[in-house]
């Protein structure tokens, strides 16, 4: 076993390098109808009174420029709510495909007399499923800014995207990353401790853009 600072990897046997399936993902947001969605993004708006109505604005201002200044302002709240569940629908697209590279990579494991017993839960140094998640980590994959971690939150929460209207804007725009970290912090503590990191060096694997342009 490798200890670097508080860092601890399993010690993989022999010397070669050891290659993975790919990573297979779309990279853009699986969204089909973009119009459907602003629709939803309107009525949310409208459900939740986000916006103050026309009767609130200063009596001397001129009606006719408050009620533009009223729709400006949906406008730029819907536009803002689309944008944030694009990001969720990108979350979860990337964390439902790392969670099948996980299971794809612990078959693979399975598979190999010396790789098997790196998953073994009663030996110590031992890789789980969040080790993967390590891995993809410190191989400083690409992702487009989105938070590994945070993915694979995103889908052990959902099963299947919603659309947006079932979400609160509080939730779109505030609770989303907490949701998500605190599933992905109870799936990585399943796997008894102290689990160990995979070495990155010793592992290769591709990342396939499975969107259609």
């Amino acid at each position: 076993m490798e200890i670097l600072g508080d860092r601890r990897f399993v010690e993989v046997p022999g010397s070669k390098t050891h290659e993975l399936p790919p990573l297979l993902v779309r990279m853009a947001p699986d969204v089909r109808r973009l119009d459907k969605v602003m629709g939803m993004a309107n009525d949310l708006i409208e459900q939740e009174d986000m916006i103050a109505p026309l009767e609130s604005a200063a009596p001397e201002a001129d009606p006719g420029r408050a009620h533009l200044d009223i729709e400006r302002r949906k406008m730029d709240l819907a536009l803002n709510l689309v944008d944030q569940y694009l990001g969720f629908v990108q979350h979860w697209q990337w964390g439902n495909s790392i969670l099948e590279w996980i299971r794809q990579c612990e078959t693979t494991f399975e598979t190999r007399i010396d790789l098997r017993n790196l998953l073994r839960a009663d030996l110590w140094p031992h890789a789980g499923r969040s080790s993967f998640v390590m891995l993809l980590e410190d191989k400083a994959v690409e992702t487009g800014g989105i938070g590994i971690e945070k993915a694979v939150g995103m889908r052990l929460t959902f099963r299947h995207p919603p659309p947006l209207k079932c979400f609160s804007n509080q939730f779109l725009f505030y609770l989303n990353s907490p949701v998500a970290s605190s599933a992905y912090q109870t799936w990585a503590g399943m796997t008894p401790s102290p689990v160990s990191a995979l070495p990155p060096e010793r592992f290769m694997f591709q990342v396939v853009n499975m969107s259609v342009d």
